[in-house]
């Protein structure tokens, strides 16, 4: 009798033992499988982005050939249709935005994506060369909220974060919002080595190569 109780007594140890294992997290030399990541909600159809790229096709192409062609009827333009940046360079921007961002000691809010157009020059202001003349593109600027505000951002030679319209102003309105744009001369120039951008540009712009749609 006496061995009948042991028996059943370490049989239900044993279980304990074990279901208490079950319960125990994976040991930390243990791979975990990683969560899954829900799809975001701007993500589009196949066919949406299809038919947005031929609406671009058919309301916008035109009257860029259009323009180029009446500014140099000699030069034939091919508008571009995308700019592309490899997936390195996007982690790589985005490290780095979040970096600089913490040490200014603050958040970053959104990437504004600017449509841009490149001049009919062989090099920019600030000296660097354009490679593709008169060919649309974007650049990327990161925002953050100063003073209720979501603005896009640079860093001061102070380390904090400051709105780019308090050095460049706005082009529609001329105004500028910023710190110490109140007086003449007090505005820091664009050019100071001290000012640090965190505008992403100089991707890839086709055709060529032809796109995806």
């Amino acid at each position: 009798m006496k061995n009948n109780q042991k028996a059943v007594i370490a049989f239900f140890g044993a279980t304990l033992l074990l279901f208490g294992a079950c319960q125990q997290g994976p040991k930390k030399d243990e791979p975990t499988e990683p969560e899954e990541v829900l799809p975001p909600e701007g993500i589009i159809s196949l066919e949406e982005s299809k038919s947005l790229y031929d609406n671009y096709t058919k309301n916008r192409v035109g009257v860029i050939e259009e323009y180029e062609m009446e500014r140099y009827p000699d030069r034939k333009h091919i508008p571009a249709r995308f700019t592309s940046f490899s997936y390195a360079d996007i982690k790589d921007y985005m490290a780095y935005v979040e970096q600089e961002a913490k040490e200014a000691g603050v958040e970053v809010a959104s990437l504004r994506l600017y449509f841009a157009n490149y001049p009919d020059k062989e090099r920019f202001p600030d000296g660097k060369k354009v490679v593709h003349p008169r060919q649309n593109s974007i650049f990327l600027v990161p925002t953050t909220i100063i003073d209720g505000k979501e603005l896009g951002f640079y860093i001061g030679a102070d380390g904090k974060a400051k709105p780019i319209k308090g050095v460049v102003g706005n082009s529609e309105t001329g105004e500028k919002d910023g710190p110490n744009t109140s007086q003449a001369g007090f505005a820091p120039s664009l050019f100071q080595d001290d000012i640090k951008s965190l505008n992403l540009n100089h991707g890839t712009s086709g055709p060529p190569p032809y796109t995806d749609f």
